[in-house]
Order: structure tokens, then C-alpha cells, then sequence
């Protein structure tokens, strides 16, 4: 146990009981226990295997690499459409993990003979995500905004195309590209805008 990692174990109110047995049977699986993202994550070789989180109406751990994994048991879950490589698995009470702590463990060991193997998920490219519309005429008629865009990573460039293509209106969409323009041309991505607000 990593003692980093100990006040998100005490912090939590409603999942207490559930989070220290996921705890328990992470580390018995013989990962190392660090702190990401302000969550508990599990890694072997300092490579993510599975990270411990918690929602309203669940606790669940998730699996890096979950795409690759077999599922024998149905238990793996996507949590949206746009997520390609990790799976969450889902628990509402201590007994339902107490019953499920072998096939837990079978899924860990599964996940972590992925990275041993070097295994990737084949995500999807840039060019496979949906343009807006609305986008799309911004990049044809400025040019530098066009640059600004394509000089950005991969996943800046999905994490934009996934946050202007949301909303159903077309005018809701026209906003969030005027506002989020002179970031692109800066050459910032979302998440960048995220954690910089967050500080």
C-alpha cells in the first residue's frame, strides 16, 4: 500500500467498505500502487493496468487496455461510444465484490499478461472522428486556423472534433467553435484549457 494513496481511501464517505476490498484484491494481484489523476492507480512495470474510481451510483475500477481483455463473464463496460481502449467495472455494494473477488482477480492477471505482452488498442484516427459541419467551414475559410488545428496531437484534435460535434443544435456547435477558436490558434488543446482552470 502506497501511503500517497491512502486519503483518497479515507476521504470517501459513500464507498468505504467497497474501495478498501477492491484495494485488497488489486494489490494481492501484485501491481504497484500509485496516485494518478488523483485516483488510485494499479501499474506493473509503470505501465496502467487498472485504476480504482468512484461515480454517484457506483464504485468501479477500470482497465486500461479493457477493449483487449476476453469479458468471459459480461462484466466490462464502455462507458461512452467515444471511449476506445478502457473498461469499467462496476460494483454497488461490498458483497457483490466479496462473491466476485476470483473473477476480479482472474480479470486483473488477464490485464496485466496484456502488458507483459506489449498488447496495444488499435484506436481509431483523427480522419475516422466526425467533422461538424460548422468546423469544417471555419477550417476552409481560415487558413490559419486550419494549420493551427492540424499542428495539434492526435488526441487534442479528437478531444475537439468529440466536444464540437455534441450538441444536436447547429448552433449550439457554432458557439463552442467560436469560443474555443483563438485556443486552437494558441495551439491548446481541451484538457489543457481544463487542468489550467482547474489550478
Amino acid at each position: 500500500m502506497n501511503p500517497r494513496v491512502d486519503f483518497y481511501f479515507n476521504k470517501a464517505k459513500q464507498w468505504q467498505e467497497e474501495l478498501e476490498r477492491l484495494r485488497t484484491i488489486i494489490l494481492d494481484c501484485g501491481l504497484i500502487e500509485e496516485l494518478k489523476w488523483g485516483c488510485p492507480a494499479y501499474t506493473w512495470n509503470k505501465t496502467n493496468v487498472v485504476l480504482i474510481h468512484v461515480f454517484k451510483e457506483y464504485c468501479a475500477i477500470l482497465f486500461f487496455k479493457g477493449a483487449l481483455l476476453k469479458d468471459d463473464y459480461g462484466l466490462l463496460i464502455q462507458q461512452t461510444e467515444n471511449v476506445q481502449a478502457a473498461r469499467q467495472m462496476r460494483f454497488t455494494n461490498a458483497q457483490e465484490i466479496e462473491e466476485k473477488e476470483a473473477i476480479i482477480k482472474a480479470y486483473i492477471f488477464e490485464a496485466t499478461e496484456v502488458e507483459k505482452a506489449g498488447l496495444k488498442v488499435e484506436l481509431k484516427k483523427t480522419t475516422e472522428f466526425k467533422m461538424p459541419i460548422e468546423f469544417q467551414h471555419k477550417l476552409e475559410a481560415i487558413p490559419a486556423l486550419k494549420n493551427a488545428f492540424e499542428s495539434l496531437t492526435p488526441g487534442r484534435q479528437r478531444a475537439y472534433l468529440l466536444h464540437f460535434s455534441a450538441p444536436k443544435q447547429s448552433k449550439t456547435r457554432e458557439a463552442r467553435i467560436e469560443k474555443y477558436m483563438p485556443h486552437i490558434l494558441e495551439g491548446k488543446g481541451l484538457n489543457d484549457l481544463e487542468i489550467s482552470e482547474k489550478k
